[in-house]
């Protein structure tokens, strides 16, 4: 029993009571006599229970403290954003725990006083908080009493359950509302969070993320911290908002931050960081832009970046001027940028940067409807990684083909996307996973289809997409740059080609046919224009544009026979390509 004590008395803490001016001034006999005993019962009878304290009192007139317990000075000069490690206390009765300033030279000098009984065999946290004169400091915007006092939690762990991060989070900000913190890109780990309240055991992988605190009424980012837990895998800790929001309603006090206490003791700060997501796409369809180097700020990001490549969407710095140089794909410093672009990102926000146009204008077709077709970047914000429901995909729709005039896509009977020029980024558009035969026409002519793709996003549930009009409509008078395509941009930087064999651009109506009887119910007859020449593919879509039926046409017929009675009745569309051309036929079955 007396070794185990006499280990305990080397304890940093214990050792530092000790040896402490203020300890002479204490009855050291009965200091140990009360140690002896405590430790006495804790192993007789095995009343003992394991204990952290971390102080997060922002008050500046409680920087430092002195705890004493059962009038023994435990932590002396216990200093604002430190915490003790788990140390064992006996368990099962009644603790004084007093907390006086950090001059203090007796228990009765204690300025509060919290009586605590702790469970045998569990483990706690005790936080002290709050501020000594409420009077003196802001309120809580949710009316929560800021008095200094002491957050009590049990059931605390040591280390994880497994190989992830396990924590608590504690909100300790006095004059904070309730508010969530969200793993950007990732998900909410804390949701509608009142000061004083501490949550349920968090598991994340050990990683780097950004969490941004928000007002829980959604409003925008309050503050985004850094916090790199790649090397605590298997271990836990207390996450506490700690500090002012508004030091200057409080005594001018410390600011507001995020802060981890582990279970040795030790507490991280996470920095505060202003950061944006932003994902670049190369759709400058110039040959001579075939590759581009691309540099920030001088400093190059994208090295021999080819034309219809994206990114994935990366953290970029926030709230600071940044310098976008474009070059040739063979520059060897920023001096040899072409182009360069200023934006500044907002914190929190996700954007797409697409480059887009020709270098010369003067040597390439002009736009229909009289748009710039230099070379630009298009930028937009509020961008989507994941689809705002699981059983969508969200698309935004580009039109970035510099030669093509304002367009429509079918989806069905209806545009999905309606009168979209050149530079047009559409708002949000959100569809059932599945897959579409996509049919772009002349804005003011929906009968004229110009191009029509095969698009699956069948496999996409829950995701998002860019979507975009690439390349020339006209390559022969564009330096034969690369023809008219459709892209699909994954948040992955995965681009998805629907320039496949039910797509192409159709100079003159070569593949007309017609439909016999239209209304039908069983069997219709399509009749084509001429001899087939070579084999080609007929498509059945819905009205929602999803292909429900697809059969192969052999070479040298001018009539087929098409089984319709398998279909619900409805409004659908014949798709008929060979590859070269397609057209395209409404069909009514009763």
């Amino acid at each position: 029993m007396f070794n185990h004590f006499n280990n305990t008395l080397n304890n940093k803490y214990s050792c530092q009571t000790i040896n402490s001016k203020k300890m002479k001034k204490l009855n050291h006999k009965s200091f140990l006599m009360s140690a002896v005993l405590t430790l006495f019962a804790a192993q007789t009878f095995g009343q003992s229970a394991q204990l952290q304290v971390i102080h997060n009192s922002s008050d500046p007139n409680a920087a430092k403290v002195d705890v004493y317990v059962n009038g023994i000075l435990t932590l002396d000069d216990f200093a604002f954003r430190k915490a003790t490690p788990f140390l064992t206390w006996t368990a099962g009765i009644n603790l004084n725990i007093g907390v006086a300033p950090g001059n203090s030279t007796s228990v009765n000098d204690t300025l509060k006083n919290f009586s605590v009984t702790l469970a045998s065999g569990n483990r706690y946290i005790a936080i002290v908080n709050g501020v000594l004169n409420p009077i003196n400091f802001a309120s809580n915007p949710d009316g929560k009493s800021t008095g200094l006092t002491l957050f009590l939690k049990n059931n605390i762990r040591d280390k994880s359950n497994g190989g992830d991060v396990d924590f608590v989070a504690v909100h300790g900000s006095s004059d904070a509302p309730k508010v969530d913190v969200i793993a950007r890109t990732v998900a909410t780990l804390v949701n509608d969070a009142s000061y004083g309240d501490i949550t349920s055991y968090i598991s994340v992988r050990p990683s780097k993320y950004v969490l941004d605190v928000t007002p829980a009424a959604g409003s925008p980012i309050v503050a985004s911290f850094e916090a790199d837990l790649s090397s605590l895998g298997g271990g836990s800790a207390v996450v506490f908002a700690s500090g002012f929001l508004t030091p200057s309603t409080n005594q001018n006090g410390p600011s507001f931050g995020l802060f981890a206490a582990l279970a040795n003791g030790a507490v991280v700060a996470f920095p505060s960081t202003n950061q944006a997501r932003l994902q670049v796409i190369h759709n400058a369809a110039d040959p001579s832009a075939a590759s581009v180097d691309v540099y920030v700020n001088g400093a190059k990001l994208l090295d021999n970046f080819a034309f219809r490549n994206a990114t994935p969407y990366i953290f970029v710095p926030a709230g600071i001027v940044l310098n976008i140089g474009i070059a040739a794909g063979t520059s060897t410093s920023v001096n040899d940028t072409l182009k360069n672009f200023a934006m500044t990102l907002q914190n929190g926000n996700s954007y797409v940067a697409i480059a887009n146009g020709v270098l010369n204008s003067a040597n390439f077709a002009v736009n229909p409807d009289g748009k710039s077709t230099a070379f630009t970047l298009f930028i937009k914000d509020q961008m989507r990684e994941t689809a705002n429901k699981l059983s969508e995909v969200d698309l935004r729709v580009v039109h970035g083909a510099t030669d093509a005039p304002t367009v429509d896509i079918l989806a069905g009977t209806s545009p999905l996307v309606n009168d979209a020029q050149y530079t047009n980024i559409t708002s949000y558009l959100s569809v059932p996973p599945s897959s579409y035969i996509l049919n772009i026409t002349p804005g003011n002519d929906n009968s004229n289809i110009v191009a029509s793709f095969a698009v699956n996003l069948s496999t996409l549930g829950g995701g998002a997409a860019v979507v975009v009009a690439s390349g020339f409509l006209n390559p022969a008078i564009n330096q034969n740059g690369s023809a008219f395509a459709l892209l699909g941009v994954l948040p992955d930087g995965t681009v998805l080609l629907f320039n496949n064999s039910t797509s192409g651009i159709r100079a003159k109506n070569e593949a007309k046919f017609n439909i016999y009887p239209n209304p039908a119910n069983d069997y219709v007859q399509i009749n084509f224009a001429g001899n087939t020449t070579k084999s080609s593919l007929l498509t059945i879509s819905n009205n929602l544009s999803q292909e429900v039926k697809s059969e192969i046409i052999p070479t040298g017929i001018s009539s087929y026979t098409l089984k319709i009675s398998d279909l619900p009745k409805g409004v659908y569309f014949i798709n008929s390509t060979d590859g070269k051309s397609v057209s395209n036929q409404k069909l009514i079955i009763k």
